[in-house]
């Protein structure tokens, strides 16, 4: 054999080796890409919780030797899991070396955090597929497969709501949970009989105790709970008995319902907002309860334990202590809300009273309102009905809905007037008739006036409510300057409330489209929007030399202000807003009462759908003690001729109970 032949025998053989080489090296990458992608599936479906891809995850092999099937593994991990109520899985420092898979896994559940715990999983070929080799200890460390979790909680208790003398507005109180022993129902005939006896006594349909009682819990001598009752509504009847519990209570009632709100278990769409709830939670459904429902519930305690076959712990793998709730004080006045709601009697309306120099809300009151008691104990769904079908709407927080304020906006309009020099103190109009416009361009459009005079001044025009006077002084001012004004005011500005309320508006559009909006808008009417609570910052201006006061209704917190106008400004409108209550003709009158120095303003804004017909009128009221400024009212009445009764009649009853308080602090 020459060299050339053992040259070419040798570069084979090279080749071939290279060949094979790569052919190993090929397979092995393979390999360990296959390796990485049933990891990363295992820690994604493990991340999330999606515990029905497991099965094809893991070997046949490794299942069978713990006993377990691809439906127990699903099982034991969802009730694992969600019995601990585990809402996120933190997994870190993932590595595969060698085919053994390695990651850290932290999770949170219902009572807290567990710590990080280390896991170790092998990666095996089987039917061509690699798979994780399982066994329980990927499900904690330290656990077999004859091992279980014990599960102990604490439920922390929910804090009061408190007014701002401590008094409570949201608490617990004595209650009975109604319940039936189906054994004392009797049989046949009687056992109908007793049914409908209870389901009309708890306004529960007879169906709906039926299929309460055909739970496979329920057992002939065991309490069988139905409804949560009062202790004023306990009776006797055959078959139904009472076990004592406590439950949320509102002292208030219907007074502060849209304020406060009420608690209710979690529902279904609850726990996919939120997770982390428990699903026997206790949460805030409306009101204050949901905004400050985190601070209110507190954490719950409890303990997560590794256990042998015989209940004998193991492992505590969490323990953690119980956080009540805290209790939330707000500024709110309990017997100012509750004479604030009384007040208005049969009135659709809203009444808010405010420290103009605190910003302080003292009531907030809505009427017609709910009985948060009984949607607490469970309220049937006919009276629920009834709630939701009444053309009042009372779920309807009318403290923070937008309304045409009316002729308030008038003491709004003449402080802009004089801070533009468009108004002064000796400044008249020659106004003639009930009726005014413009020019001929206006169409058949008139403001109109309800009282005749026909030299007006700034003093005149407030005292009687002039809306020509004022649709004058807002063409006059011209939208640049009226805008200008009116924002200082607080028009387009969002206040840091727990409950959502759009800023007041001057318009809908950033431009008035024609004169006549300009005109409508100085004197409260167009399309200018303002709650009832903005209505009282806007005020506060003539409360508080000036400055507009952001409002606030936690307890202990402070509110910024701001110039909206100045001190010589306030004292002109004020000294007006004065004679409406003290002058014979002002539209405030019947509110004058001897040893008092009330301002006010009132309003009535007309909603109609065109000129010459009538609409529906909302009747307004805002008021301050002009000597002791310390409290501001505002009071709203919605289609006051309906009640028979505006704003201002409804006000006689209110005003002495703030004049009282007032004088007491």
């Amino acid at each position: 054999m020459n060299k050339k032949t053992i040259g070419i025998i040798i570069g084979a053989i090279v080749v071939i080796g290279l060949v094979i080489g790569g052919i190993f090296f090929f397979n092995e990458k393979k390999d360990e890409k296959a390796q990485e992608e049933v990891a990363n599936q295992w820690i994604t479906s493990l991340k999330d919780q999606k515990f029905k891809s497991f099965p094809k995850l893991v070997t046949t092999k490794s299942l069978k030797s713990q006993g377990y099937t691809t439906d127990d593994l699903v099982t034991k991990y969802t009730k694992v899991f969600g019995g601990i109520g585990v809402n996120d899985i933190k997994i870190s420092d993932v590595k595969i070396q060698d085919q053994i898979l390695t990651y850290k896994m932290k999770l949170h559940t219902s009572i807290g955090d567990t710590s990080s715990f280390s896991y170790k999983a092998k990666i095996v070929e089987e039917n061509e597929e690699f798979k994780i080799v399982w066994n329980p200890n990927l499900i904690f460390p330290n656990m077999k497969s004859t091992d279980k979790i014990s599960f102990n909680s604490t439920a922390a208790k929910r804090g009061n709501i408190k007014d701002v003398n401590g008094l409570d507005l949201a608490t617990v109180n004595k209650a009975f949970q109604a319940g039936i022993i189906p054994k004392d129902l009797g049989i046949g005939g009687e056992r109908t009989k007793n049914i409908a006896a209870i389901s009309k006594f708890l306004d529960l349909p007879v169906s709906s105790i039926e299929a309460t009682l055909k739970q496979s819990w329920v057992k002939d001598f065991l309490f069988v709970p139905l409804k949560t009752v009062a202790d004023e509504d306990v009776r006797k009847m055959t078959g139904l008995q009472y076990k004592a519990t406590e439950i949320r209570y509102y002292p208030l009632g219907e007074a502060a319902a849209n304020l406060i709100g009420y608690t209710g278990k979690v529902t279904a769409e609850d726990l996919k907002k939120d997770p982390s709830l428990r699903s026997d939670a206790t949460i805030g459904k409306a009101g204050l309860e949901r905004a400050y429902d985190a601070k209110l519930r507190g954490t719950d305690g409890g303990e997560i334990s590794l256990t042998d076959e015989q209940g004998n712990v193991k492992e505590k793998l969490l323990k953690s202590e119980v956080v009540d709730g805290e209790d939330i004080g707000l500024t709110i006045d309990l017997k100012v809300q509750k004479e604030a709601y009384f007040d208005l009697e049969r009135a659709v309306g809203s009444t808010v009273v405010m420290q103009p120099k605190s910003g302080a809300l003292i009531a907030l009151v809505s009427k017609p309102s709910f009985d948060p008691n009984q949607m607490v104990r469970g309220i049937s769904q006919e009276a629920y009905n009834k709630y939701v079908n009444n053309e009042d709407k009372p779920f309807m927080a009318r403290y923070a809905q937008r309304y045409a304020p009316g002729s308030t906006m008038k003491a709004i309009t003449a402080a802009v007037g004089f801070d533009e020099g468009t108004l002064t103190t000796d400044k008249t109009r020659k106004i003639n008739g009930l009726q005014w416009q413009k020019d001929a361009s206006w169409g058949n459009y008139k403001v109109t006036r309800v009282a005749e005079q026909s030299v007006v001044n700034y003093k005149n025009a407030l005292i009687q409510s002039d809306n020509i006077f004022f649709a004058q002084e807002g063409l006059e001012l011209g939208e640049k300057k009226l805008r200008a004004g009116l924002n200082k005011f607080g028009f387009g500005k969002d206040y840091d409330l727990p409950f959502a309320m759009e800023p007041a508006q001057i318009s809908t559009d950033q431009h008035f489209k024609n004169e006549i909006l300009l005109a409508d808008t100085s004197y409260g009417q167009g399309q200018v929007l303002m709650s009832p609570i903005q209505q009282a910052v806007a005020f506060s201006a003539f409360a508080n030399e000036g400055k507009i006061i952001s409002p606030h209704i936690l307890k202990g917190e402070k509110s910024k202000t701001s110039e909206a106008t100045t001190p010589k400004t306030v004292k002109l409108v004020n000294d007006a807003l004065v004679q409406v209550v003290e002058n014979p003709k002002g539209t405030a009158h019947n509110l004058q009462k001897s040893g008092t120095t009330l301002a006010a303003k009132t309003g009535t804004a007309e909603l109609k759908m065109e000129q010459g017909t009538e609409g529906q009128q909302n009747s307004f009221l805002f008021a301050f003690d002009r000597k002791k400024e310390n409290y501001l009212v505002v009071s709203f009445v919605e289609n006051h001729k309906k009640t028979g009764k505006s704003a201002v009649e409804l006000a006689k009853n209110l005003l002495p109970t703030l004049e009282k308080i007032a004088t007491e602090e």
